[in-house]
């Protein structure tokens, strides 16, 4: 029997920590914020948001600048060299993946992180960032660029209060927007229909997701040519497949999409093949995506009803249902795992 429940805190909730970042971040701050008993007191108090989960790990090792790895693209690439960084986070949860950006990127090439998530996350994320931040880099110092804001998932208000607030339509151009994993909860409606299942999924959220990566991406959030050079980037477990399609093939209609390659600096065969970034056997592969706007879809019409939107009405400038092959064609590449151990 379907229920009414806050997304963070669906039927028999039974998490446990992700020790999978302790061998990924030594630094002491980030242990503080982000460790195993860290993340218990908050998956206690905020549930689902309180654990970081598998694909914020991959987005992590994708945002180092320094780490052992080379990807392809890069997390900042040649159209950003000479530009200053301007990113908003979807779905924050812990703020893991803010943290690690701002750790990587030097005060003078980030001018502007935003981390946002559901109104009642907020809290836990400003106390991480705090916690992680190198002085002077939160907005509570005078100068911060590290930023927490309110962000609900298909909430124009929420994203268009952002873009007035940092400016993003004159003085600053977004050009990062991250998002790590489906699974999270950053709803526009604190109760969502869960079904009876041993396992929990959102799909009531994909929507919702889907329809703020477009408001981020149009007028009147950024302006008409920025919007086509924002660098969407998106880090994903496979669980639920049959689920989690839906959002990718209407996800490819609106934004041209490919997955992240990497391989091992310094190795004796550095001419060697590149390979997907993520780990894992087929069935629990992580990928991380990057995207950007397809120009034609700036033109379309959303349709009001999330259901139309993940179904593809409106893609194409046409009302019918229709959907985008990507995603399946990524699944059918058949490259190699790298274990990123």
């Amino acid at each position: 029997m379907d229920m009414f429940v806050h997304p963070n805190f669906p039927p028999s909730l039974s998490i446990t920590p992700n020790e999978e970042l302790h061998h990924a971040d030594t630094a002491s701050s980030s242990q503080d914020a982000f460790g195993v008993e860290a993340q218990r007191d908050a998956i206690q108090k905020y549930g689902i948001a309180g654990r970081v989960w598998e694909a914020a790990c991959a987005l992590s090792t994708y945002v180092k600048c320094d780490g052992p790895f080379e990807f392809d693209p890069p997390f900042i690439d040649h159209q950003f060299l000479h530009q200053p960084i301007v990113a908003i986070e979807l779905g924050s949860g812990t703020g893991v993946v803010s943290a690690r950006i701002a750790q990587s990127l030097s005060s003078s090439r980030l001018r502007t992180l935003i981390s946002t998530d559901l109104p009642d996350v907020c809290p836990l994320l400003q106390q991480n960032l705090y916690r992680s931040s190198s002085s002077g880099t939160f907005d509570k110092s005078p100068g911060g660029v590290v930023h927490v804001r309110a962000l609900s998932w298909g909430n124009f208000e929420h994203a268009m209060s952002i873009a007035e607030e940092f400016c993003l339509l004159q003085s600053y151009t977004l050009t990062h927007i991250i998002c790590s994993d489906l699974a999270s909860a950053g709803f526009s409606q604190y109760n969502v229909i869960v079904h009876s299942s041993p396992q929990v999924y959102f799909p009531e959220l994909f929507g919702p997701l889907l329809r703020s990566l477009i408001h981020l991406t149009s007028p009147p959030c950024t302006s008409f040519d920025a919007a086509q050079l924002v660098k969407i980037v998106i880090s994903y477990k496979i669980r639920s497949l049959p689920k989690e399609t839906a959002f990718w093939t209407a996800f490819g209609l609106w934004f041209s999409f490919h997955p992240v390659l990497a391989r091992h600096v310094g190795v004796v065969d550095e001419s060697g093949p590149w390979k997907q970034l993520g780990a894992g056997d087929y069935a629990d592969r992580t990928y991380v995506f990057v995207a950007s706007r397809r120009p034609e879809s700036l033109s379309w019409e959303m349709p009001l009803s999330d259901k139309d939107l993940i179904e593809g009405a409106g893609a194409r400038g046409t009302p019918s249902k229709k959907s985008d092959d990507t995603f399946e064609t990524i699944l059918f590449m058949g490259m190699d795992d790298i274990d990123y151990s």
